[in-house]
């Protein structure tokens, strides 16, 4: 197995389970690949905050196998709730939220039942964009519901980004019933959330966790291992494989930590931000007893990335000043970008296949499912398949 972020872990939980040794290893010194913890001036931060959704069946399931405890999890209602005031509580919401006009939810509830009746299936992918506006959602229910959940879960603007991979959100969230829409916060750092658990369960059941260890030589690893599968980001692959690495465009994502005194708190743990830099603010005081800490998430591409780390920050602490009265100065901040945390999901994106064209090699990455956005969710189950494959089962 190389690289030991979600779709790695996965599919060598997958193995061990099954009574497979399995080889771990990773060129970093914390598992986690583009979701793990890192230390940044002594302090111990993620990399960026990702949330789950209780429609994440493999990823809990396998949290589940991995002795992972459900107090990991702050499990909400889905609930919406922004800095100006506007809120909505579940899919009833769309119905019932006096701040939608009712035209809008009127037109709101055909776009949820026509795509039910079409299957959650497009006749031809297309924007985001395009999508809302022939539905007629592009007013303030576009605003502050479809166009935030397409930049928080395909993680690419909505005129750039895949409609029918935004349907498919829909369908396995708001539309698939009670629980499969509750917001699944992290009360762990990324690392702890499954890959170490992972880690240790691998190790427990006779396999082997080599971290710092990078792989250079993919054809050296098929001489020793009857099996071997590559679990990088894309980009990574070129270097490894760069026969069998697609060419893909990239959206980034910004964290930025605000340290106040601990007196300071958001008025629930997820706040929305309807206008500025800020997209969502979260509580780290609430969610990981981290009491005044801040982050603040910037997904998809933006004039931010051209900000320097300090001007960025220092945007930050306005937006969340223009909504939280007497907001003091930070005490620190710190930025860490991920340039490249996901492929952009655009319409008719091919993705590669996970059994390549040499035999024992197959790849594994959220880059890699036929159907979801590239989320931890897609990182999982692509490696749970990968593990099939390299077991002859799929």
């Amino acid at each position: 197995m190389v690289g030991a972020g979600y779709a790695g872990m996965a599919a060598a939980v997958t193995l061990a389970e099954r009574g497979v040794a399995v080889t771990v290893f990773d060129s970093g010194p914390v598992p986690g690949g583009r979701a793990r913890r890192v230390t940044t001036d002594g302090r111990e931060l993620d990399n960026g905050q990702h949330i789950l959704i209780g429609a994440y069946s493999e990823l809990l399931r396998l949290m589940r196998v991995t002795g992972v405890p459900p107090a990991a999890l702050l499990r909400l209602p889905l609930e919406l709730r922004y800095a100006d005031g506007f809120r909505l509580r579940g899919v009833s919401g769309l119905l019932f939220s006096r701040r939608i006009p009712f035209k809008e939810r009127l037109d709101a509830v055909r776009f949820m039942l026509s795509l039910k009746l079409n299957s959650f299936r497009l006749p031809v992918d297309i924007s985001v964009s395009a999508l809302l506006e022939q539905h007629r959602q592009n007013g303030v229910i576009g605003h502050y519901v479809w166009r935030p959940l397409c930049v928080s879960a395909l993680n690419t603007p909505p005129d750039q980004a895949s409609a029918q991979v935004f349907v498919t959100v829909l369908r396995d969230s708001l539309a698939a019933g009670a629980g499969a829409s509750d917001l699944l916060l992290p009360r762990v750092d990324l690392s702890r959330l499954f890959p170490e658990p992972a880690c240790e369960f691998v190790s427990r059941n006779g396999g082997e966790i080599r971290m710092n260890s990078p792989v250079r030589d993919i054809s050296a690893m098929q001489t020793e291992f009857s099996a071997v599968i590559v679990a990088v980001g894309p980009h990574q692959l070129k270097a490894l494989l760069p026969e069998l690495a697609p060419e893909f465009g990239y959206q980034p994502i910004y964290t930025c930590y605000l340290q106040y005194p601990a007196s300071v708190k958001l008025p629930c743990p997820m706040l929305g931000f309807s206008d500025g830099l800020v997209q969502w603010a979260f509580d780290r005081g609430i969610l990981a007893g981290e009491h005044g800490r801040i982050a603040c998430i910037i997904s998809a591409q933006g004039d931010h990335q051209q900000m320097a780390q300090d001007d960025l920050a220092a945007t930050c602490h306005r937006d969340l000043a223009a909504a939280l009265k007497d907001l003091p100065d930070p005490e620190w901040s710190r930025v860490i970008g991920e340039k490249r945390a996901t492929v952009a999901c655009t319409p008719g994106l091919k993705r590669p296949a996970q059994e390549t064209m040499v035999p024992g090699l197959y790849l594994a990455g959220d880059y890699t499912d036929p159907d979801y956005p590239p989320t931890l969710e897609a990182a999982v189950r692509s490696g749970v398949r990968a593990a099939n494959l390299a077991m002859g089962s799929a």
